[in-house]
């Protein structure tokens, strides 16, 4: 039996969970008559916003795909790309339809205590997680089947449906959640002094339905695409360096493994003595620990050197070093954190001064652990260490976005706690979750971004060898000309995103304003906000952003290779990346240590909710959202979308240049 057929196997077993997830996730029950009301309109609300996405993307995507039909074996190259684009959009929206159902099951639970609820919202992740690395590894298996080993590069197209599928989930999902938040913050917040998930904000269904597009769906495409095409990349470079089929297996067999890795590390996140936050990175350690062991003992068993188990090691050690390494600089109680929440003291500047020093101290780090396990790999199995490092840790995918869901799960059940009333006792236990939550998407966006990184290095390897670069030379005017350009990328995308943030958020303040002038007895009570406008007010600003940033990574690759020529394409894409993965860092974690210092805050210190200080870092928060949610993280779709798009052209490339 071929080797994929296995793959293919694990793949299925890993969708088949996802779907008993589901199940078990659905049986639970939903609360009282109130409760599942707010749970209706966040769960309309989302619907509505990926129906309305999908309509854009099928636009782009038939467009694409006729294009790509035209190119050397184009009609499996748009197999391809529309496999993964399905697959992609399939994980997004399986993930995001049973959080906001997870959501008010998860409040429910609260009843019971903090560990019943914990189960529920990880059970409910994990459909995300385990849908996901199924998809991924089903469909690269089937496309192996019909497209056969001597085709792999088109295996590429793959790479780009999924890359694309999460370029418009990460920034439109970005847009409309940070759009939400920011409007509900500055006016709810600040103007009217009403706690957070207050019903009588216009705004508040609308920033809940923004997690779940945002942090669920958004998140969700975002590392399945960096799963899917660190996947590509490592077997392009397998099949490029060596004509051993066992090779070729490997990188899938390592996949497979993460699999088995994360279902067991599932027996691990238990919480006991309430300590919730331990639970989930004993499941992070367990599934990094069995992942090494398994994937050790399959190097044995494959009579492979155990210089391809040192290169994956590095890789699922990358991963622990980057999660450590976030949640010291993030972490709701780290004292990065808490110096941030002492400036805000000082007023909002101060904050915002400090929160951003954060953001770029948080940048050396993870760039040493980076390279580090670049030179690891390197030296243990040459550019197809690479490849496998990148495929050991993307392997830990199903874990990990296990315990990102987990965070819009637990939100979402604090805001439906919040404003369906229920008791004190209750309310406690949905804000240590949603406390935890916030932080454990702070380490998963620390996560995305260095996996994003590490097959953004592999994809390269595997664009030098498709266009027959050996070598980069700098002293080339044409590829100095490349790497500025590739490195002006990131700030120029990221500037449109910010933007579109910056002018839906407007929009949003003025219509909750304007719902508390005109609609009578709003503030008391006694009157319902019109939270569907709200919710249309993000959605279709969202939407309408899109499309600059979408062609600005699509056009600015194919741009430079057809006008300049291969060499300044590969030194764009030397400059985008590095220049990408530090901004996307700087970014991220700025956000996350000023959301986290206006938390702190909240809890009680440095004069708590509404004191001086905490209306200083509700500013910083405000400047923090759309770094960390919008544009920091679409850097990772960005990078793989260029560097899919320079790989699946290459042909054209080598063909046509006019310079």
């Amino acid at each position: 039996m071929e080797f994929y057929y296995y793959t293919l196997l694990v793949g299925i077993v890993s969708v088949l969970y996802a779907v008993f997830a589901a199940y078990a996730t659905l049986k639970k029950e939903e609360g009282n008559k109130k409760m599942q009301e707010i749970a209706s309109a966040i769960k309309s609300g989302a619907s509505a916003y990926l129906n309305r996405q999908l309509k854009t993307i099928a636009v782009f995507a038939i467009i694409l795909a006729i294009l790509f039909l035209f190119l050397p074996n184009g009609l499996q190259i748009t197999i391809a790309f529309l496999t993964g684009a399905i697959a992609s959009y399939l994980t997004a929206y399986l993930g995001m339809n049973v959080a906001v159902r997870a959501n008010v099951r998860t409040a429910k639970s609260a009843e019971k205590g903090t560990s019943e609820a914990f189960k529920t919202a990880i059970i409910g992740g994990s459909v995300t997680g385990f849908a996901a690395v199924g998809f991924g590894l089903i469909g690269i298996s089937l496309l192996l089947a019909y497209l056969t080993i001597s085709k792999v590069e088109l295996l590429i197209g793959f790479g780009f449906g999924a890359s694309l599928i999460s370029l418009f989930a990460r920034v439109g999902g970005g847009i409309y959640t940070k759009a939400a938040d920011v409007g509900a913050d500055l006016v709810g917040k600040t103007e009217l002094n009403l706690p957070e998930d207050d019903p009588r904000n216009p705004a508040v269904i609308a920033d809940n339905v923004g997690d779940n597009v945002g942090d669920c769906a958004g998140m969700s495409a975002d590392v399945f695409e960096s799963y899917a095409v660190t996947l590509v990349a490592a077997l392009l470079i397998a099949y490029g360096v060596s004509s051993a089929l066992v090779n070729f297996a490997y990188p899938l067999y390592v996949a497979a493994i993460g699999i088995v890795s994360s279902l067991l590390s599932l027996l691990f996140i238990k919480v006991k003595n309430e300590n919730a936050t331990r639970a989930l990175y004993k499941g992070i350690g367990s599934s990094v620990i069995i992942a090494a062991i398994l994937d050790f003992i399959m190097t044995n068993y494959l009579s492979l050197p155990l210089s391809y188990f040192y290169a994956v090691l590095s890789g699922l050690v990358l991963a622990i070093l980057i999660f450590w390494i976030t949640d010291y600089y993030t972490g709701n109680v780290s004292k990065p954190v808490i110096k941030v929440a002492e400036a805000a003291k000082g007023g909002g500047g101060t904050d915002v001064i400090m929160g951003l020093a954060t953001g770029l101290r948080t940048t050396w780090f993870p760039v040493l652990a980076i390279v580090a396990a670049i030179f690891v790999s390197y030296e243990s199995a040459g550019l197809y260490g690479i490849g496998i490092a990148a495929v050991g840790m993307l392997s830990l995918t199903a874990t990990i976005l296990t315990i990102d869901s987990f965070g819009p799960i637990t939100d979402n059940a604090g805001g439906i706690a919040e404003m369906s009333g229920l008791d004190e006792r209750i309310r406690k236990v949905t804000d240590k979750l949603d406390a935890i939550g916030n932080t454990t998407k702070a380490t998963t966006k620390g996560f995305a971004i260095g996996g994003a990184a590490l097959s953004a290095t592999a994809l390269f390897v595997a664009f030098a060898q498709a266009v027959g670069l050996t070598s980069i030379d700098a002293l080339n005017p044409m590829v100095t000309i490349g790497i500025f350009i590739g490195a002006l990328m990131p700030f120029v995308f990221s500037s449109f995103l910010m933007e579109a943030v910056g002018k839906a958020a407007n929009l949003m303040v003025e219509e909750v304003r304007r719902q508390v002038k005109t609609i009578k007895g709003l503030l008391q009570g006694k009157a319902k906000p019109d939270y569907a406008k709200a919710v249309d007010i993000a959605t279709v600003n969202a939407l309408k952003a899109l499309v600059v940033p979408e062609l600005i990574a699509i056009l600015t690759p194919i741009i430079v290779g057809i006008v300049l020529g291969k060499q300044a394409l590969g030194g764009l894409l030397v400059g985008m990346i590095p220049a990408s993965f530090m901004l996307a860092l700087f970014m991220a974690n700025s956000g996350a240590a000023m959301d986290n210092a206006k938390k702190y805050i909240e809890a009680g210190n440095f004069g708590g909710k509404g004191s001086d200080a905490h209306k200083a870092a509700v500013v910083g928060d405000t400047v923090g959202d759309p770094l960390k949610d919008t544009a920091g993280p679409a850097l990772n779709s960005m990078i793989k979308v260029v560097s899919t798009i320079s790989i699946l052209l290459a042909p054209v490339f080598i063909a046509y240049t006019i310079l």
